[in-house]
């Protein structure tokens, strides 16, 4: 019995985990396509670009909050079969990321020079990141939004329709990438300016594709009443999750923000070579967000319809899971660094800076196994979004950055001294997961009685 639903607990994980892998992936392909043609145009362009999308990147954590809060709700009134109220924690999602998207979308057109100005003191990256900015912040628009319907295929059984929409964007992005970059045919050369402009396109479609997508299918079809259907009882159950998960990812991704701005800092050679790096990582660690998102989406409907028991079973084999998936990291690491090293056109600091950042992922991506799915998988499927905040806030904002700030700016470490400083508390936190699963905090129905 137990083999049984031992190949049961695969099955199911792996029907998830694979196309949420392989659209990850594909997602990971739309920013690394855009890096490898930005890198064969010049190093300044790809350093730019990076640190301008350091502001969607933080749009992204707003946005990712909340539809990662409202999605543990919709996993278990999905299990429990109470559609109407899931969508109408869909219709909330959307209204949040509209607002939050077009905060940033002001921003980001307004005053672009001064955001580029914040990551980096150089002229010439302000120039060329502000222009890319300005243009790329009407993609803004679409994208918070479009991520709000695609969280709900995952949710109801859909996750190769979000899959095809990936692909099919993919392909856009690199069309439109290869011939306004470099201006083919009758196109003009725009640049970076011309990877901006493929974004919006990208962006676009993938909103068009779901709201169609969303018109075809009854259990997802918003209607204006469903759209602003508005409840204490549902906004209660929302912000007892949002507050844990906006502070761990605003806590994980302000350090991001913090590394770039450090590294830029350090000058250009280490800001490309580490936007490279953050290229092969996007790449890596597609399988291991894939496990995460499926092993939510599982252990929350499991919990929806009050299966207890079973959820602390599947809960137990993760730990495979994430051994399994940390090893394949180390081998994927050791596979693509070699491809990145190669395509791209790096000064020869640059490029010695970059092997030594991908020798370091190897144990950085081990590490990210066991944290990802643990502390965005399962714990949050229950509700626990609050550890994840408190393991990044103790790893990394009272160890890592501030040891990286005095190494760079009062100590002078050299540039990889620094750069490994900045990535140990993904390292630090793995003895403590361990501890915080065995409470089984995570282990909670959310769902109301009676809640059609």
């Amino acid at each position: 019995m137990r083999d049984e639903q031992r190949k049961q607990f695969t099955k199911e994980l792996m029907a998830l985990a694979v196309p949420l892998a392989l659209q990850n992936l594909l997602n990971a392909l739309v920013g690394a396509s855009d890096a490898l043609m930005l890198g064969r145009l010049t190093q300044d362009a790809i350093a730019a670009v990076s640190l301008a999308n350091q502001i969607s990147f933080v749009m992204s954590l707003f946005n990712g909050s909340v539809i990662g809060a409202v999605g543990v709700l919709i996993a278990q009134y999905w299990g429990k079969k109470d559609y109407e109220s899931a969508k109408r924690f869909l219709g909330m999602a959307i209204r949040y990321v509209a607002g939050i998207s077009f905060v940033f979308f002001l921003l980001a057109f307004s005053v672009p020079d001064r955001l580029m100005a914040i990551f980096t003191p150089e002229p010439e990256l302000i120039r060329i990141g502000g222009e890319y900015l300005k243009i790329v912040s009407f993609s803004f628009l679409f994208a918070g939004v479009s991520q709000c319907f695609l969280m709900m295929m995952k949710v109801s059984g859909h996750a190769k329709m979000s899959l095809w929409i990936s692909a099919v964007t993919v392909i856009v992005d690199m069309t439109a990438d290869f011939f306004l970059i470099y201006g083919i045919g009758p196109f003009p050369a725009l640049g970076a300016n011309g990877s901006a402009y493929s974004t919006i396109a990208v962006e676009a479609i993938a909103l068009i594709w779901c709201l169609i997508w969303t018109w075809r299918k009854q259990e997802a079809r918003m209607d204006k009443k469903t759209l602003f259907f508005f409840s204490k009882a549902y906004e209660k159950d929302v912000w007892k999750i949002i507050p844990g998960m906006l502070a761990s990812a605003l806590s994980w991704g302000l350090s991001m923000t913090m590394h770039a701005f450090i590294l830029g800092h350090l000058g250009t050679d280490a800001t490309a070579a580490c936007s490279v790096t953050g290229v092969a990582q996007q790449l890596i660690q597609c399988m291991t967000n894939g496990l995460s998102a499926g092993g939510g989406i599982m252990l929350g409907q499991l919990l929806g319809q009050n299966l207890l028991d079973k959820a602390k079973v599947y809960g137990k084999w993760f730990w495979s899971v994430a051994l399994w998936s940390g090893l394949i990291n180390i081998g994927l690491i050791c596979a693509v660094g070699p491809l990145v090293y190669f395509f791209y056109v790096l000064e020869p600091q640059a490029k010695i800076y970059l092997i030594q950042m991908l020798v370091f992922h190897a144990a950085y991506m081990f590490a990210f196994s066991y944290n990802t799915v643990f502390t965005v998988g399962v714990f949050p499927a229950g509700g626990d979004s609050k550890y994840d905040a408190v393991s990044v806030f103790f790893a990394t904002w009272c160890f890592a950055i501030p040891l990286a700030l005095v190494g760079c700016f009062v100590f002078h470490w050299p540039v990889m001294v620094v750069y490994i400083v900045m990535c140990l508390d993904e390292i630090v936190k793995v003895p403590f997961i361990k501890r915080h699963y065995d409470k089984y905090i995570w282990l909670k129905n959310l769902t109301r009685e009676g809640a059609q």
